[in-house]
Order: C-alpha cells, then structure tokens, then sequence
C-alpha cells in the first residue's frame, strides 16, 4: 500500500510539471524571478481573479518599481494605485513589511523563513510562495486551490478549513515538492486548480493526473474539498448623502476621509450613517422622509445646510464580517442659515468654505468639496467609485493608464 502512495506521489509530481511547460499562462510576474514583484502579485491575487490582477499589477510596479519606491512612498498614493482592487489592510501590511525590508534587511527581501514570515502581513502562503517561486526553496505555498486539487487526488475528507487540515496539505505538498524544482512544482499546482481542477465542474478529462485522482475514480470529485461554511456577513442597514455643490463649490461634491484606524482607514468616501430604526422599530431602511431628516441632521452637524432632493440610487457592499445595505440621496447645497445649535460649525466652515477647501469636523473627520480631478488622487473604496459612476460618467475613478515593459 505505502508503494503505491508513494508510485501515486511521484505520478502526481511528474505529470503535473510536464503539464506545466506547455500549459502556464504568460503573467508579467513569471517573467522574473523578483522576490518583490512576486510578493507584489501574491498579495494582490489574494480574494482576486489573476484577470483582474494583472492589470492593477502593471500599474503599482510602473509607479513603485521598488521596494524602496513603495516603503518610502505616501500611502495616499499607494492606497490610490490599489485603488478598485478592494481588502485595503492588504495594502497597507504590504506597504508597512516594505518599510521592515528597508530597515532591517537593506532593501533586499530575505531568503529563508523565520525572517519572510516575520513581515507584515505575511502568512504561512505568501511566506512559501515567495520563497518557493523567488529562491527556489522547497517550501509549499498552500492556498485555496492547492488544498482543493490535493483533497481530491489524495481523496483527503476532512474540513480544509481547520488548522490541523492545512498542517496536513502543507506537509503532503512538501513531500511532493522534485529536488530542485520548487519555483515550478508550486506554481504549477496552483494552476492546476486554477484552470483545471476548479471549484465547481472540474475538468477531469484533460487533467494530467486524472489517471490516479482518488476522487475521480471513486466518483466524488464534485463533493471534494469539504469545507465548513463561514459565519456570514453581519447585514448592516446605511444612508449616505450625496451633496451637490453651490455657488463657491458649483461643479463639486462633498466628501469625507474616514478615521486613521479601523475599516477602510484613511479613504475617502460620501457622508453617511447607520440608519435609525423605522418608526415601527423594524431593522432595516427607514422611510425615505426619515432617512433624509436623519442625513440633514448630520449635515447641520458638521455645518452643512444642505436640501435633500431625492434617492439616488441603492448599493451593497460586502466586506468579510459586514453586508452594507446602502441607500444614497442627492443633495444640494443650500445657502440658507445653519440650524440652531451649530453655530461653532457654522464659523468653522465659514472660516474655510473656499473653493476646495477642507476643514475637520467635531469628530476628527475630514470633509472637502472635490472635483472630477481629485480623482487621480484620492482613493475611494469600490462601492462609493461605483455610486459617483451612477451620478455621472466623469466622476469614475481616473486609473492612469499605464504600459508596462514587465
């Protein structure tokens, strides 16, 4: 029996990296063997398409060709490249382990465990991965498609998603790992389950190791991995006020940047709040009379007056632990007298309600009146890029278009 496990490994191992030489796409990060662009594109394909990917990789590499651009670079600027590509802290923890590399390591990214795993944001498969594919080190890079196509050629039936499971993965696919052929062995295991081996209607018949894939031949291949689902998303119910400039800010839109710290931390975004209870005290939107009552409190607040005119549009965001359910409402700058009870407000922005002009609020929150042309600069999180688009075509997000000799 150990024989054939062992015939079966070496099958796998074979098959798989001769598929490989023939079969793996062209991706600007494979044509190099660059520790930074490959941690670069690993971070990035984290919860994203490679199709996706690849373009916003051209892109940050054109602006930050080196770690040392991206450590020392503002994260105004770095949050704007990641820009539609969602998961912000990934970013942020790439930005900050860039600035560790710099510190402690020279500029040069390490080559062995203890030091790649001791970075922001790096876990256990970014950490094989970049030491695999850059340096050639026979570690595994075990991520979602690796435990799927190992579940099911070895037949594995316990929940991929405990540790003890990954512990598992991670020691079978570094037995399966050719003496010297690290770098290929892992990329090509990811692409087999990325193109061949995929979540649902896997390609069986033109899978170069189907001939000794258990769940094929027992026939369970569509239950393979199992998988225990996740807590979902909290639902959260929220209304936001898209606010039309007047007079000195004709042409503008109010915005506002989020808190240094928590979700979304430092991007910018429409004015908006959890919604209150409807009068009955049902959970979720209230009426849209109540809704907008509760938007222009919180405009007065901040020394705002604003006329609510009508809903714009609604939107839903999902982020790991929080479903938004949002409804937007256009307003317009009013040049009536602010509500008493805000008078402190009323001269703050009095003081600075020039045109483009930002001021603090009471809670710390920073609001402006932008233009189309703030784009370039300010990062907005995907679902408020997606209600500008709704309000008109030029208030999308401006992505440089850049082309990339990488």
């Amino acid at each position: 029996m150990q024989d054939k496990i062992e015939y079966s490994k070496a099958f796998f191992s074979r098959e798989l990296l001769e598929w490989y030489e023939s079969a793996k796409r062209d991706l600007p990060w494979r044509r190099h063997r660059n520790p930074y662009y490959i941690w670069v594109s690993e971070i990035m394909l984290q919860q994203t398409r490679v199709d996706t990917v690849i373009p916003y990789f051209h892109r940050f590499i054109e602006q930050f060709p080196t770690l040392q651009a991206l450590a020392e670079a503002p994260e105004e600027e770095v949050l704007k490249r990641w820009e539609g590509l969602g998961y912000y802290s990934r970013a942020r923890n790439l930005q900050a382990a860039a600035k560790q590399v710099l510190e402690q390591y020279g500029g040069v990214v390490p080559a062995d465990k203890a030091s790649v795993s001791g970075l922001k944001g790096v876990g256990p498969y970014t950490t094989g991965a970049i030491l695999s594919i850059a340096y050639n080190l026979p570690e595994p890079a075990v991520d979602g498609n690796v435990m799927r196509v190992l579940s099911r050629f070895f037949r594995i039936e316990e929940d991929i998603m405990k540790s003890g499971t990954r512990a598992l993965m991670e020691g079978l696919a570094a037995e399966l790992i050719p003496e010297g052929r690290a770098s290929d062995f892992n990329q090509a295991l990811m692409e087999l389950g990325a193109l061949v081996c995929t979540p649902k209607s896997p390609q069986c018949l033109t899978c170069p190791v189907m001939g000794r894939c258990l769940a094929r031949l027992d026939g369970v291949e569509d239950r393979l991995p199992v998988k225990s689902k996740a807590k979902p998303p909290r639902p959260e119910y929220r209304i936001a006020a898209l606010v039309e400039g007047s007079g000195g800010h004709d042409g503008r839109l109010l915005v506002r940047r989020r808190p240094a710290k928590g979700l979304l931390a430092k991007m910018w975004e429409l004015p908006h709040i959890l919604a209150a209870p409807s009068a009955g005290g049902g959970v979720g939107l209230p009426d849209d009379g109540q809704a907008m009552e509760q938007l222009s409190a919180l405009l007065a607040a901040e020394g705002i007056a604003a006329e609510p005119m009508d809903v714009l549009m609604d939107a839903e965001h999902t982020f790991s632990h929080i479903h938004w359910n949002l409804r937007v409402y256009r307003f317009r700058e009013a040049a009536a007298a602010l509500p008493p009870g805000v008078a402190g407000a009323a001269l703050e922005y009095a003081a600075v309600a020039e045109s483009g002009a930002a001021y603090e609020s009471s809670g710390g929150e920073e609001y402006r009146w932008i233009t189309p042309a703030d784009m370039r600069q300010l990062a907005f999180p995907n679902v408020f890029l997606r209600i500008l688009k709704h309000h008109a075509p030029e208030w999308e997000a401006t992505q440089t278009s850049l082309e990339s000799s990488i």
